[in-house]
Parts: structure tokens; C-alpha cells; sequence
């Protein structure tokens, strides 16, 4: 892998952790998740249009998973803001980044397709994180810590990415290869993604709400989201073992995390540090060896 790659990556852990931590911040997450999307589709809008109608890079097979892939992902954005309005962002972060990877591993499991060795210790490593990671204290273990709708849209955000990844993977080998193409499949799947989330959150909002939330703090959310996809996009094609790009981005779950505690002065910082190391772990595992 490199440094051109890795420093892509890095950057990207920065701007995904970074959107994240706005949206949480400023409170009214549905309303801010909307105007985010609403400023990116926008702004996309000539330019993606003009390129693609000029390229016709998408095939049949490619619109309709990232017509699918959009649906999943802007089911994803309603539930993670539903998540960040229920619980704090230490506890959703990390659970919301590393539950995708354990459900897949299930899946592949549910199929017949048995893990590798260390891919079993990966998948325990995120468990064992994702179990530890809602307690502020060893002794706050209880049953409501884990059946409460904070985990359930949790689930729901985790399922979301599931489904939007799968589809994506599948239209990858129906898209022309090079940058353009894939920012204009990006750039589709985040206009479907608003058109759900829209339809799905209904984030209209009080005066005082709009007011809060603004225009710039959204636009920034968005320039760092998808500025963030185009580089791991980048660093995608600069790598020859996509597991190491998958490893390395792991690195914005404890990003976040330490971010979200000096930032919003969350409670249980001991044991969920501990928690967020042990997902990493297991994620950089699943990626470099659990295949």
C-alpha cells in the first residue's frame, strides 16, 4: 500500500469522523442530515448530469443497484439520526461502524461460508466491543442496557449499510472503471438517498430548530462526507489489497470516539475507550486476515 494511499485514507478517517461529530453537536439531526443532502445533491446536480449523459457510463445493472443501494442508504441516514437523538455518540459511532462487518460475517455464515481462523477471532473481538461499549462502568451491566431503542436503531443503521454495501459491491464490476464513473454512480446514490431519507424523516422543523441548525454546518457536514467518499475512492484504485484500505479506516472509530469525549463530555470513558480498541482490533483483523 502506498503513502499516497494510506495518507488518503487517514485523511478520510478525519472527514468521516468529522461529519459525524457536526451532525451530533449541533442537535436536530434529522433536520441537519436533510439539509446535508439537500446542499449535496444540489451541488452535484449539473455537473453529474451533464457527465453522465455525455459518458453513459452506468449500465442497466448498475442503476438498478444503486437505486436500491440509495433506498438502503437513506434509510441509514434516518436511523443513525434517530441514533445520535437517543443515545451518545460513543456508544453509536463505533456500534453503527463495526455491527455492519459482524452481521455480514453472520450472513456469510448463515450461507455455509465458514470463517477463517482469524476471522473468528475478529468477529469475537467486534462482539465482545460492541457488548462493552453502552456501559459507562463494569457495573452497569443490566438487560436494559441493550434491549432499549437506542440499540435498535443502531440495528436498524447497521442493517441499512448491510444492505447499501452488498448492492454497491454488486454494481461494481457494471460501472466503468476510472474516478468519473464513480462519482457519477456516488453522486446518483446520494440523490436517491435524500429523495428516502425526505420522504422518510419529514424533517420540516420549528423556527427556532431551522435556526439552530443553519446552512453552514450542513454544508460543511456535507462538503466532509462526500469529500471523504471521493477519497476513499481514490485510495480504492492506488491499492492493490482493498483489506488494507478497509484496516486502515478503522482507525476513525476511535477517532471519533476520543473526539466525542472532549468534545461533548460523555460519561464511561475508561471502559468504552477499552471497547472502541478491542472493535478496531477486530475489524483490522477481519480485513487483513479473515478472508
Amino acid at each position: 500500500m502506498s503513502l499516497t494511499a494510506i495518507l488518503l485514507v487517514l485523511a478520510s478517517t478525519f472527514t468521516h469522523a468529522g461529519w459525524n461529530l457536526l451532525s451530533k453537536g449541533r442537535g436536530h439531526q434529522r433536520l441537519l442530515f436533510h439539509r446535508m443532502l439537500l446542499i449535496a445533491v444540489l451541488a452535484g446536480l449539473v455537473p453529474a448530469g451533464w457527465s453522465e449523459w455525455t459518458a453513459r457510463s452506468l449500465e442497466l445493472h448498475a442503476w438498478l443497484c444503486v437505486l436500491g443501494a440509495g433506498s438502503f442508504c437513506g434509510l441509514y441516514f434516518y436511523f443513525l439520526a434517530r441514533g445520535y437523538e437517543s443515545s451518545d455518540f460513543t456508544v453509536v459511532y463505533p456500534v453503527a461502524r463495526a455491527l455492519p462487518v459482524l452481521l455480514v460475517g453472520l450472513g456469510e455464515l448463515g450461507l455455509g461460508r465458514v470463517p477463517t481462523g482469524p476471522g473468528w477471532v475478529g468477529m469475537a473481538l467486534v462482539a465482545s466491543g460492541c457488548i462493552l461499549v453502552p456501559l459507562r462502568s463494569l457495573g452497569d451491566f443490566g438487560l436494559d442496557r441493550y434491549f432499549n431503542r437506542s440499540n435498535l436503531w443502531m440495528l436498524l443503521t447497521a442493517l441499512g449499510t448491510v444492505g447499501y454495501t452488498l448492492l454497491d459491491k454488486s454494481a461494481s464490476a457494471h460501472v466503468a472503471p476510472g474516478p468519473g464513473s464513480a462519482f457519477r454512480y456516488g453522486y446518483v446514490f446520494f440523490a436517491v438517498s435524500y429523495l428516502v431519507y425526505a420522504a422518510v424523516a419529514r424533517p420540516e422543523g420549528s423556527d427556532e430548530e431551522k435556526a439552530r441548525v443553519g446552512w453552514r454546518l450542513p454544508a460543511a457536514a456535507a462538503c466532509l462526507n462526500f469529500g471523504g467518499y471521493g477519497l476513499v475512492l481514490w485510495a480504492y484504485q492506488l491499492s492493490e489489497n482493498a483489506g488494507y484500505v478497509v484496516a486502515f479506516r478503522q482507525f476513525s472509530i476511535v477517532l471519533g470516539v476520543v473526539m466525542g469525549f472532549v468534545l461533548f463530555r460523555e460519561k464511561g470513558i475508561a471502559i468504552r475507550l477499552g471497547a472502541v480498541a478491542v472493535i478496531a482490533a477486530g475489524l483490522v483483523v477481519i480485513a487483513l486476515w479473515g478472508g
